[in-house]
């Protein structure tokens, strides 16, 4: 299955990449914004997209109503700070399998994925 990892935090891109190397997903696209995560979207089209709210350009939660519009079987896995129940239902709301708050430890973010992908 093809990933991209959407952080305006390069330190954090980084640790989502190491943390789920083992999982086997082909990483096949990284962004820090939202108008480039699109971009590459649309050119990659993913399988799998873990995807932070807020980012430059384009915040994350018009990125994944976007990215459910292009490809409505992609599974997001929504990666924030944010930590408010409303925008957790409302991602969900909007095409995202699940929800992961950071902090979040290497354990808990595979727990996430693994539940998205279903194995």
């Amino acid at each position: 299955m093809k990933l991209m990892i959407v952080d305006d935090s390069l330190i954090m891109r980084k640790a989502i990449e190491k943390y789920l190397a083992e999982l086997g997903l082909e990483l096949v696209a990284t962004a820090g914004d939202g108008k480039s995560a699109i971009e590459l979207f649309e050119k990659h089209k993913p399988d799998i997209v873990t995807l932070d709210i807020t980012m430059p350009e384009i915040d994350g939660l018009a990125v994944l109503k976007k990215v459910i519009a292009i490809k409505p079987d992609t599974k997001v896995l929504i990666v924030t700070a944010i930590t408010e129940k409303s925008t957790a239902i409302y991602a969900l709301k909007n095409g995202a399998k699940g929800f992961l708050n950071k902090p979040f430890t290497e354990e808990s973010l595979k727990d996430a994925m693994r539940e998205i992908i279903g194995s």
